[in-house]
């Protein structure tokens, strides 16, 4: 290259004044996330951190994503555009809007995003874009996220994309509908006020770099982010083999056909610095309220893909640009009116594992196991004796699957979800709660020569005289696969007054609970990864001591002997005995995966 060619490129382009801005840009989301963790009301919202931030450029290309939900912001694009469609030639400075409609751009009726459009002079720039997990939007149900709505009008409070403040007035309208049409409406327009306060704070300080930059600068520096991000992207991917391939995985059910399977399929197809998903062969959509949007589902594939690429490329729309979603409208993935979908976080979380399934034939050294199927819904509402409403929302997972390299989390929060637990001491302080167990459970995790992550129990006693118990979990008939020779992991459990009745509960209910009932929740283990004569003897040990396996289990999953007296291994037993079981099984080496045919890979699965 010339001196003339090398100065041209530096004249255009500074690669130091790009990454500050880029990384401001980044940041400023950041700041958003923390002012609705500052700031908001409700515990899904404080603790779980069930709400995401984003920043779009004039157009509603989403150029920066907050450290939090990649459900929510791979749903931003689709969100804003649905804006787009009905407003771009109506925003003036002073507008802000809301939506949460699942058929014109959202997800499910409890996520309400809001967009305020950022000016300069005169000129839109940019959009402030936050999206939260409200506690209640009305509904048949407290929580209104019922897995058993058989509609979309059952589960609550539908809003089209609508001006909320409009040249800067607050539409007092729409905001009297939400109060009436809501159980806490103090909470809920608490929380508003807590999206509408981290859109001021990308305001202020996206003013300040239009200030810095100038208006035309900003513009070109914000669309060389997206096209930095997409080059990234198809780099990455270019170093991918290219090829074909599928896996299948089934919900138990939708909480109203029950014991009727519902499949997840997915096909990924990788040529070149590109990639298509399709979920083409997924179950139609059903009764039960566990459909997802196209959305939510382009959600769940970008972020199983961004998995498996390095971390250093910035989260934005650049990187969907490399990533075709595919499903046919009418299905799960892709419910259309009048689908309920009020529970379909369950759904996408699934689809992040089914797609790890397609991924494990794809990079066998790169990707774990199936996780608990998280994350769990629990909802529990009602009213006191003095009939002030009370609404707990929690979400709860933490077990992830073994990996190539390294044991499952343990008490860890599901990629997609990113969540944190709620405090015990404020949940007791606010709700009429006792939570009187929180604990990992022994010989749940799928073994596996890394095991999968150890899942935990809650008991939760309930206080108040009557309530509604809303529960949406999974995994109980199809447990959470492992892979190359590792087991699956144990299922989940759901009891109500365990150490009285004992009496196990289907996985998705609806139910009248009174004072004193304890109802208890055992998420599901996650799946082994590699064969469980492989693991570490001493690894098993470890887990035998930290009671997250028992002796028993240690012996008959691992084939190694623990002496719990003296907490040793021994080890001339345990050889033998590994011996014997490979011969038993006509082992003669790890098994191998025929990686042209998936149901291969799923029935080494287990």
């Amino acid at each position: 290259m010339d001196d003339k060619r090398v100065a041209t490129v530096s004249d255009s382009f500074d690669p130091i004044v790009f990454e500050l801005f880029k990384n401001s840009l980044f940041s400023m989301t950041d700041d958003m996330a923390l002012t609705i963790f500052r700031t908001t009301y409700s515990g899904v919202l404080k603790d779980n951190m069930d709400y995401s931030t984003g920043f779009a450029d004039a157009g509603g290309r989403l150029v920066a994503q907050g450290l939090t939900l990649p459900g929510h912001l791979g749903s931003v694009p689709t969100a804003l555009a649905s804006i787009m469609r009905h407003f771009a030639d109506n925003m003036a400075p002073g507008d802000v809007f809301i939506m949460n409609d699942p058929f014109d751009g959202g997800m499910h009726l409890p996520d309400i995003f809001i967009f305020k459009p950022l000016y300069h002079g005169g000129e839109r720039l940019a959009f402030a874009c936050t999206c939260c997990h409200h506690s209640d939007v009305g509904g048949r149900v407290a929580g209104s996220n019922a897995s058993d709505s058989t509609e979309i009008y059952a589960e609550g409070l539908r809003i089209a994309p609508m001006k909320l403040y409009d040249a800067g007035t607050l539409n007092k309208t729409i905001m009297t509908f939400i109060e009436k049409n809501v159980r806490l409406p103090v909470q809920v327009q608490g929380d508003l006020r807590a999206q509408l306060a981290a859109c001021h704070i990308a305001e202020t300080q996206f003013a300040e770099l239009v200030a810095k930059y100038g208006a035309t600068q900003t513009k070109r520096l914000m669309t060389e982010v997206l096209d930095h991000a997409e080059r990234l992207t198809r780099a990455e991917l270019s170093k991918l083999p290219d090829g074909e391939w599928s896996f299948e995985d089934f919900i138990d059910d939708d909480g109203i056909d029950y014991g009727k399977p519902i499949r997840l399929f997915v096909t990924i197809r990788k040529s070149g610095d590109s990639m298509v998903v399709d979920w083409t062969g997924t179950h139609p959509q059903v009764k039960g309220a566990i459909n997802n949007t196209l959305s939510f589902t382009k959600a769940a594939s970008y972020c199983a893909v961004r998995s498996v690429l390095p971390q250093i490329i910035p989260s934005n729309e650049g990187v969907y640009r490399a990533i075709d979603v595919i499903c046919p409208p009418g299905t799960i993935g892709n419910g259309v009116l009048p689908a309920a979908c009020a529970a379909r976080g369950l759904t996408g979380f699934r689809m992040v594992d089914c797609m790890f399934g397609a991924l494990a034939m794809m990079l066998p050294g790169k990707v774990p196991a199936a996780g608990d199927g998280g994350n769990t819904g629990i909802s529990i509402g009602g009213y006191d004796e003095r009939r002030k409403p009370f609404v707990y929302v929690d979400f709860t997972c933490g077990a992830w699957g073994g990996s190539p390299w390294a044991d499952g989390l343990d008490g860890n929060s599901h990629m997609m979800a990113n969540m944190a637990s709620q405090s015990i001491e404020v949940t007791e302080a606010e709700m009429p709660l006792a939570v009187t167990a929180y604990e990992f459970m022994p010989d749940k995790a799928g073994a596996g020569k890394f095991r999968g992550g150890v899942p935990f129990r809650r008991d939760y006693r309930f206080l108040e005289h009557e309530g509604m118990l809303q529960v949406r979990s999974d995994r109980r008939d199809h447990r959470p696969f492992g892979l190359y020779g590792g087991g699956p992991g144990q299922p989940s459990e759901n009891y109500l007054n365990p150490d009285t009745d004992d009496r196990l509960i289907p996985s998705k209910l609806t139910m009248t609970i009174r004072k004193g009932d304890v109802f208890r929740h055992v998420l599901a283990g996650g799946g082994g990864w590699g064969d469980p004569l492989e693991r570490d003897s001493a690894a098993v040990l470890r887990d035998v001591r930290n009671e997250f396996l028992s002796a028993e289990r240690a012996r008959a999953d691992y084939g190694v002997i623990v002496d719990t007296k003296a907490w040793r291994v021994d080890i001339p037993a345990t050889e033998k005995l590994r011996a014997d079981i490979k011969a038993a099984r006509g082992w003669r080496e790890a098994p191998k995966v025929q990686w042209h045919d998936p149901a291969t890979l799923h029935r080494a699965a287990g």
